[in-house]
C-alpha cells in the first residue's frame, strides 16, 4: 500500500480540467474534461486509507471508496469498476451530479491544507472507462424467477430497483408517464452536468438485461391501478415528486413567471431535438432577457446556468439566506459565478411588478436570527430595505412537493403522511395496500439522486425478501 497510496503529502489535489467559462457558456456540454489515466491514478493515490473511512460513512450508498481508489491507483481498473458497481447502480451518474463537497469529499479526513481526494471525478472515470472497454455487461441472472414486478417511475429510484430485482431473476416491467427513461435525470438535470447520452446508454443496458419498459403510461387512467396490481406479484411506486411549490404575493400570476421544472424540462427537450412549442414561443427562452431565479437549491443552480446558456441578458439569483446556509452545492454556486450569474444573498421577493407581463421583482433584505426548531437560523425582514430587480423572466425554484397519488392513481386506499408523501412501513417499504411498495422521493420527500438510488435498492431487497418467504411458504404447503 505504501508504494501506491498516501501521496496527498506530495501530490496536490487536482480535478479534471474545467473548460473556460466563456467557452462553456455557449453550449450545454459537460464542463469538465475526462481524467487522463495517469492523472486519475495519481489522484486516487492521494487517499490516506484511513481506519474509519468517513467518505464511505457519509455516502448514502456506503460505497467502498477507499478500496476502489486503491485499485485505481494500482491500475486495476476493471476490479475497481466491479467494486464500485457492487454498491451503486449508476456510479458514472453519481460521479457527475452528487454534491461531493457535502458528502464524501466534504468528510475526507485529509487536513484542509492538503485538500480532499477528488472522489467524484475518479468514480466517473472508472465507469466511463468500463463502458469504453466493454466491461459493463448486461444483467444476466443466475436463474429466472416466474414472479413479476411492476415499477411505476423510470427515475433513479425505479431504475435502481429494476436493476437489483432483475439481477435476482425477477421479470421486471417499468412504467413511466414520459416518452424516455430517466425521469429527472433526463428531463430535469441540464446537459452541462449530465449529458443525456450517459442516461440513454443505461436505458439500453437495462433493456439488454431483460427489463421491459412501458412509456407514455397513464397509470390510474388508461391503465387502472387495480389492473397493474393484478398483472404483477408486487408493485413498487417510485414516481418522485414533481409538484412545484408556489410563491404568492402581489403580481404572482403575471405572465413571464414560470416554474423551474417546466423551464428545465422544456430546455432539455429542446436539446434532445423534440418539437417544443412553448420554447419556440419564447415563454421558456431566456435569450435577451433579464432573468431572476428565486431559490437556493441545486434546481435553482440548474436554472441560472441554463439561462446563461440560452443567452440571457442578465441572470440574478435571489436567496433569502446567505451563501453558507444555502441548500445547493457550493461548487455549483462557484461555477455559476464564473459564468456570470449574480447572487443577491439575504433577499426575498415581496411583489412582482408589471401590467401585462412581469417587468421586475420587488425584494426585501433579510437577516438571520436565532435558530428555529429545525436548527437553522430563522429569517427576518429588515424594515425599509426594499429594492427592485429588473426581470423579463422569473423562475420559481422553491422545491417540490408530492402529488396527490391516491387521486392520481384513483386508488384511495393508498395512505399519505401529513407531509403528503406515501406512507410506508419503515423496514418493509410496503404501503397500506398489500403487495404495493414505495421508495424514493415519493416517500422521503425531495432529496438527492444518490438517496433515491439507495432507497430503490433497499426497497427491491425488501420486495425480494417478502416474495421469497411467500414462495417458500407456498412450497411447504
Amino acid at each position: 500500500m505504501a508504494e501506491h497510496m498516501l501521496k496527498f503529502i506530495t501530490l496536490p489535489q487536482q480535478t479534471p480540467k474545467k473548460r473556460a467559462a466563456t467557452e462553456r457558456r455557449a453550449d450545454f456540454a459537460e464542463i469538465y474534461d475526462d481524467f487522463e489515466p495517469k492523472a486519475a491514478e495519481e489522484q486516487a493515490s492521494r487517499c490516506s486509507q484511513c481506519g474509519i473511512p468517513f467518505c464511505s460513512v457519509n455516502c448514502p450508498l456506503g460505497n467502498n471508496i477507499p478500496d476502489w481508489l486503491k485499485l485505481t491507483a494500482e491500475g486495476r481498473l476493471e476490479e475497481a469498476y466491479e467494486l464500485s458497481a457492487a454498491t451503486n447502480t449508476f456510479p458514472e451518474i453519481c460521479g457527475r451530479i452528487c454534491p461531493q463537497d457535502r458528502l464524501c469529499e466534504g468528510n475526507c479526513v485529509i487536513e484542509k491544507g492538503f485538500e480532499s481526494v477528488t472522489i467524484g471525478a475518479v468514480e466517473r472515470y472508472i465507469t466511463d472507462t468500463a463502458f469504453e472497454e466493454g466491461w459493463v455487461k448486461p444483467i444476466h441472472p443466475v436463474r429466472e424467477r416466474h414472479q413479476s414486478i411492476g415499477i411505476i417511475g423510470a427515475g433513479p429510484a425505479g431504475l435502481a430497483a429494476a436493476e437489483w430485482l432483475r439481477s435476482q431473476g425477477y421479470q421486471v416491467t417499468v412504467y413511466d408517464r414520459h416518452d424516455r427513461v430517466g425521469g429527472l435525470l433526463i428531463y430535469g438535470i441540464p446537459g452541462f452536468k449530465l449529458e443525456k447520452e450517459i442516461v440513454l446508454r443505461r436505458w439500453k443496458w437495462l433493456e439488454d438485461g431483460g427489463v421491459k419498459f412501458v412509456l407514455n403510461a397513464d397509470i390510474g387512467g388508461k391503465i387502472p391501478f387495480a389492473d397493474l396490481r393484478n398483472a404483477h406479484d408486487a408493485v413498487l411506486v417510485a414516481t418522485g415528486v414533481y409538484k412545484s411549490r408556489e410563491l404568492g404575493g402581489p403580481g404572482a400570476g403575471l405572465p413571464g413567471i414560470v416554474r423551474a421544472l417546466d423551464y428545465l424540462i422544456t430546455s432539455n427537450r429542446k436539446g434532445l431535438g423534440d418539437a417544443v412549442p412553448d420554447y419556440d414561443s419564447g415563454l421558456y427562452d431566456a435569450a435577451g432577457k433579464n432573468v431572476v431565479v428565486i431559490g437556493g437549491g441545486d434546481t435553482a443552480m440548474d436554472c441560472v446556468r441554463t439561462a446563461v446558456r440560452q443567452g440571457a441578458k442578465s441572470v440574478t439569483c435571489l436567496y433569502r439566506r446567505d451563501r453558507q446556509n444555502m441548500p445547493g452545492s457550493l461548487r455549483e454556486v462557484s461555477n455559476a459565478e464564473d459564468e456570470g450569474v449574480t447572487f443577491t444573498w439575504l433577499s426575498a421577493p415581496e411583489a412582482f411588478l408589471g401590467d401585462d407581463k412581469v417587468t421586475g421583482v420587488r425584494a426585501i433584505k433579510m437577516h438571520l436570527g436565532l435558530p428555529d426548531a429545525s436548527g437553522r437560523q430563522s429569517v427576518e425582514q429588515i424594515e425599509g430595505s426594499s429594492f427592485t430587480v429588473q426581470a423579463d423572466l422569473v423562475i420559481k425554484a422553491l422545491g417540490f412537493d408530492p402529488e396527490d397519488l391516491p387521486a392520481a392513481f384513483n386508488e384511495p386506499e393508498l395512505k399519505l403522511t401529513h407531509w403528503g408523501t406515501l406512507k410506508t412501513h419503515p423496514r418493509t417499504f410496503e404501503t397500506a395496500l398489500p403487495g404495493v411498495f414505495a421508495a424514493g422521493d415519493i416517500v422521503r420527500g425531495a432529496s438527492l439522486v444518490v438517496w433515491a438510488i439507495r432507497d430503490g435498492r433497499d426497497a427491491a431487497a425488501a420486495i425480494h425478501h417478502q416474495l421469497s418467504h411467500a414462495a417458500q411458504a407456498a412450497a411447504a404447503e
